[in-house]
C-alpha cells in the first residue's frame, strides 16, 4: 500500500488500494445488471399472453320443433330432445341443427352467428338467428297402394268336342277363314 503525503481537498486518498475498489464496483454492477436482465427475459419468455385472456363465452341455443319430441343434433355436437337447449362454445362460423323424429320428414335449419363488439362501457355479445331454432317437421305420406295391372282373360282353347255342334247362323271364329276368290279379268 502506498501512501500519499497529502490526503487532498477532500480528505480521500487516492491510491492503488482506491483504483481497484472503483474498478471491481463497476465489474460488479454489470455482472448484476446482466443477471437481473436475465432473468427478467426467462420470466418473460414463460408468460403466456393467453393468461390475460377470458374464457371464450358459451353460446346457449334454444331448439324446438312442431311437433315436439324430435331429436335435435347441431353441427357443433350436442344435441337433446325438443324442447330443449344446448351449451356450446361459441363457433367462428355458422351451424346448423338437424331434427329427426319417425314417421316425419328429417328436416335441417342453418343457425347463423350474430357478434356485436363491445366498448368500454358495454361487453362484446354473441347471438344466433334464428333465436329458438324451430323447425315443423311434415309426417311422411303413406305409401301409395300398388295398382294391380288389369290384364283380360287369354280366350281358353275350344275343347274338341266328339259330337257336331248345333249350326249357327255365325260362322265359327276358330276355322280357318275361307279362301279368297281369285281375280277376274
Amino acid at each position: 500500500m502506498v501512501a500519499w503525503p497529502n490526503p487532498g481537498p477532500y480528505g480521500r486518498r487516492l491510491g492503488i488500494v482506491a483504483v481497484r475498489r472503483s474498478w471491481m464496483w463497476v465489474f460488479m454492477r454489470r455482472v448484476i445488471a446482466i443477471a437481473v436482465a436475465g432473468a427478467g427475459l426467462a420470466g418473460c419468455s414463460s408468460l403466456s399472453w393467453d393468461m390475460f385472456k377470458s374464457t371464450p363465452p358459451n353460446l346457449q341455443v334454444q331448439l324446438e320443433s312442431n311437433p315436439p319430441g324430435a331429436d335435435a343434433h347441431t353441427s357443433l355436437g350436442p344435441g337433446c330432445k325438443t324442447p330443449c337447449s344446448v351449451t356450446t362454445p361459441v363457433p367462428e362460423a355458422s351451424f346448423s341443427v338437424s331434427y329427426t323424429l319417425p314417421n316425419h320428414q328429417p328436416a335441417t335449419v342453418p343457425v347463423n352467428i350474430v357478434k356485436t363488439p363491445g366498448d368500454l362501457t358495454t361487453p362484446a355479445t354473441v347471438k344466433t338467428d334464428p333465436n329458438p331454432v324451430f323447425a315443423e317437421l311434415q309426417p311422411v305420406a303413406p305409401p301409395k297402394p300398388v295398382k294391380k295391372v288389369h290384364r283380360p282373360n287369354k280366350p281358353k282353347a275350344p275343347v274338341a268336342a266328339s259330337a257336331p255342334a248345333a249350326a249357327s247362323p255365325f260362322p265359327d271364329s276358330s276355322a280357318a277363314p275361307p279362301p279368297a276368290a281369285a281375280p277376274t279379268r
